[in-house]
């Protein structure tokens, strides 16, 4: 059962790279901010299946959703500091 979570998480992290290269490559801030996004969304899933490998849920279940929550304030402030200043 480990190795199963152990796979997804390997996998997941080599996904993660699809978003990286959106964050470099993006041909507008709005495309590198949805790149950081999804990296971030798919680090909190990593996070969690760590948890399950390790036995400790509880503990890396808390530290995605710090994570997430970070990660969605940061995109929200970029953005709306992105939109603001195209208005000027």
């Amino acid at each position: 059962m480990t190795s199963i979570f152990v796979v997804v998480a390997a996998t997941a992290t080599v996904l993660t790279l699809a978003y990286l290269y959106r964050v470099a490559a993006g041909p507008t801030v709005f495309d590198r901010i949805l790149g950081l996004s999804g990296f971030g969304t798919s680090t909190t899933i990593v996070l969690i299946l760590v948890g399950c490998v390790y036995g400790r849920l509880d503990m890396f279940v808390d530290i995605g959703l710090g994570y997430a929550l970070l990660n969605f304030v940061g995109v929200l402030a970029a953005a709306r500091y992105f939109e603001r200043s195209d208005r000027r």
